[in-house]
């Protein structure tokens, strides 16, 4: 089982690209202009935690699997 979960509130993305730019490993921009996650389940937060911090509209959230702690 991985150790986090990011939980995308795409409905609600504004579309920046900031999540993007910090973290191009595990964000894209979609056809549409809205930014996708390209792997929810993870070891490691590597550089999705500074995206999750950049995210103007706080539509990144990410859980800590064990606990179910939300951290962003």
């Amino acid at each position: 089982m991985a150790n986090y979960k990011i939980e995308h509130d795409r409905p609600n993305c504004i579309g920046c690209g900031a999540c993007a730019a910090t973290c191009p490993e595990n964000w894209e921009m979609g056809a549409d202009g809205k930014s996708k996650c390209l792997n929810t389940d993870l070891e490691t937060l590597g550089c999705n935690e500074a995206a999750a911090e950049g995210c103007p509209v706080n539509v990144i959230h990410v859980i800590e699997t064990k606990t179910g702690k939300r951290l962003y």
